[in-house]
């Protein structure tokens, strides 16, 4: 029943109960670990789990091998499956109930979870490794230990198993947009443990945009001051329609963001943090109007949409925003750090006479040139202070920085196009996994957009396109979902949006490929249970309940034949070497 679905399990004999005088074990490199494990068994049930005496720090030993079939793993595509031996060189404490151990001969990220009626042993490769053992003997346990509180009635009982799981792919990630609608700091906390309970080990934090800018940045207060407020918001998804009348604001401060990305850190997941530039940046032209082409005065823009105010390619423009990335990476020490460079209207460039003449300083005829100038210029800062640039699929339109990483967006043609010019991607593709998408043909979905993206749709996401050599697929390195936050004002509309489509992502972007969407039911009907204990507000299988639905607040839903149109047109700048 475990989600994503492991590489190899093989079903024991018996079980392992938990109580009173269990104990955990762990050696000093995986005391943080260890901690976790403890925080996350102890409230649900009661129970002390004191540590027993010091172990090794390599792997408690285990089976030479594990071969097994199909019939005796679940979610297996059939084939058999070796299992890396154990090759440590020591041995837990023989009181621990639960060892957690190191072993070289895994991967980083892989681990092994042996479950006897007399102890569970957890090896990884490294410290991410048994973190996600962790996880696994979590879900092996009943859905209630995802509770905050002793729950009563219940058996702590494990059952015997012998388990190898190793990640597919290394970025496995989700698109957080608290730009739109800003989330408080403890609910960014909340979703973070959900991806950990996933698996996923990347959020790309997206932080400004037209309707907010949502990081303190001290060397320029009104960024927040002013940028991190609007005083309404549109209503629904249709151009030009109601607005609510309704402020709505918020930011983080730095204190805020080093909790977030060091609680984050302890669950093995990086925070990529986003600073959209050239467009989408209403709210900062809003605290600093010279940022602008025409310098007027600005609100932060209370629509939702594409915005046709850009930024100026003045020399103190590029100097402000290389001071932010500045205060952006000494908060998050992320390789990748994202600049945007999607949907940037270039009409005002065009019609701007001190921008044509910039451009013809600078050795440029076409505006398409000025965009990618401005992003190679904010490359080249991140690429001297040793970090990468991340940015979507528009800046393939121009010429880019070394070291440049791509999130691919717009259908496969990015993810293509960048593999092929040597680039590394992050496939995030609108039509597989935009979580933010209408989930049926319901009348009863909330607020509709574009195609419906139903958990079978999502479930068959495969970041690596199939017109890739093995060499350009190397760059592919793994996938992320999105949600986008225009019409999710709540943390209860994010539930409702990301789950359970967002297990289903979760289980693309680790488990080999190949799975089998009717085993992936059967296993979720029990996930479920444990997203209850959890307290998540996911979409019900039959549909919204009633307080999920939006009734009377328009949507704009397209079919697959005119988003694919769409897209079609969108791409037709990007072309492969």
């Amino acid at each position: 029943m475990l989600t994503p679905r492991p590489y190899s399990l093989t079903p024991g004999y018996g079980e392992l109960v938990l109580d009173e005088n269990s104990t955990v074990d762990a050696p000093a490199p995986l005391g943080e670990v260890l901690a976790w494990l403890q925080s996350a068994l102890r409230p649900p049930t009661g129970l002390p789990f004191p540590r027993s005496a010091p172990t090794s720090a390599r792997a408690v030993a285990a089976p030479s091998s594990i071969s097994v079939s199909g019939s005796s793993v679940s979610g297996s595509s059939g084939s058999s499956a070796s299992v890396p031996a154990s090759s440590g060189s020591g041995s837990g404490s023989a009181q621990a109930t639960i060892s957690l151990g190191l072993d070289d001969d895994l991967g980083p990220e892989s681990f092994r979870l042996r479950v006897t009626p007399e102890r569970a042993v957890i090896t990884g490769g490294g410290p991410a490794g048994v973190f996600w053992g962790c996880q696994a003997l979590l879900q092996l346990l009943p859905p209630a230990v995802h509770r905050k509180a002793p729950a009563a009635g219940h058996r702590w009982a494990i059952p015997a198993v012998q388990i190898y799981d190793t990640p597919r792919f290394a970025w496995r990630g989700l698109m957080l947009d608290v730009a739109r609608h800003f989330m408080p700091k403890h609910d960014v906390l909340r979703i973070i443990d959900l991806m950990a309970m996933h698996r996923l080990n990347t959020l790309h934090l997206h932080l400004t945009d037209d309707q907010g800018w949502r990081v303190e940045i001290r060397r320029y207060p009104r960024l927040t001051e002013v940028g991190a407020w609007r005083h309404e918001s549109q209503v629904g998804a249709v151009s030009g329609g109601p607005v609510d009348g309704r402020p709505h604001g918020g930011y983080y401060t730095q204190d805020d963001i080093r909790e977030i990305v060091a609680y984050a850190g302890q669950r093995f997941i990086t925070v990529v943090p986003e600073i959209e530039t050239p467009g989408h940046v209403q709210a900062a032209l809003a605290a600093y109007p010279s940022l602008g082409v025409t310098g007027a005065p600005q609100q932060v823009w209370t629509r939702w949409g594409v915005n046709r105010n850009v930024l100026n390619a003045e020399e103190s423009t590029v100097d402000f925003f290389t001071d932010v990335l500045d205060e952006i990476m000494e908060l998050f020490p992320s390789r990748y750090i994202g600049i945007g460079g999607d949907e940037c209207p270039r009409d005002q460039w065009r019609d701007d006479p001190r921008t044509q003449q910039r451009m013809a300083e600078l050795g440029l005829s076409r505006e398409q040139q000025l965009h990618a100038w401005f992003v190679r210029r904010l490359g080249d800062h991140l690429a001297a202070a040793g970090r990468r640039l991340f940015g979507w699929d528009e800046i393939l339109e121009g010429d880019l920085p070394t070291g440049a990483t791509i999130a691919s967006w717009r259908g496969s043609t990015g993810a293509v196009t960048a593999a092929r010019r040597g680039f590394d991607v992050v496939s995030c593709p609108d039509d597989k996994v935009y979580l933010d998408y209408r989930q049926s043909e319901l009348p009863t979905e909330p607020i509709p957009v574009s195609i419906p993206l139903g958990l079978r749709d999502v479930y068959v996401f495969d970041p690596v396109p199939p017109e890739l050599t093995p060499d350009e697929a190397r760059h592919v390195l793994g996938g992320q979902a999105a949600m986008w936050t225009e019409h999710a004002d709540s943390p209860r509309t994010v539930d409702y949006l990301l789950f359970p489509r967002l297990c289903a992502v979760a289980e693309a972007l680790w488990s080999t490929p190949g799975g089998d969407f009717t085993d992936f039911e059967r296993r979720l009907t029990h996930h479920l249970t444990r997203l209850d204990a959890f307290g998540v507000e996911y979409r019900h299988p039959s549909g919204p309940h009633p307080w999920q639905q939006r009734p009377g607040i328009p949507g704009r839903p397209a079919t697959r034949e005119q988003r694919a149109e769409h897209i079609a047109r969108l791409v037709a700048a990007i072309t492969a070497p």
